[in-house]
């Protein structure tokens, strides 16, 4: 059973990295607009950039993440197929 909740949590392909990276936009744009509030001027520009900057980088990281799997994947899968 605790695997079939723990399955819930792993990012199984592209398209679910997307829309983990889209809820990550969004959550990072608004809480972009609050620092853009709260800090007016430059600083707040910064604090919105770097808050939008960890969402490339994660972006970036989860879809690199995703396709080293699958070639894992792949080698496994050829390693078992390969005869002794």
């Amino acid at each position: 059973m605790l695997r079939k909740l723990g399955r819930l949590f792993v990012i199984k392909n592209r398209f679910e990295a997307f829309l983990i990276i889209y809820a990550l936009a969004l959550g990072s744009s608004a809480r972009g607009m609050v620092y853009l509030h709260e800090y007016p001027g430059f600083g707040g520009k910064l604090l919105f950039l770097a808050t939008t900057g960890a969402v490339f980088l994660a972006g970036a990281k989860i879809l690199d993440c995703l396709k080293l799997e699958s070639e894992v994947a792949e080698l496994r899968a050829a390693r078992l197929a390969q005869p002794d």
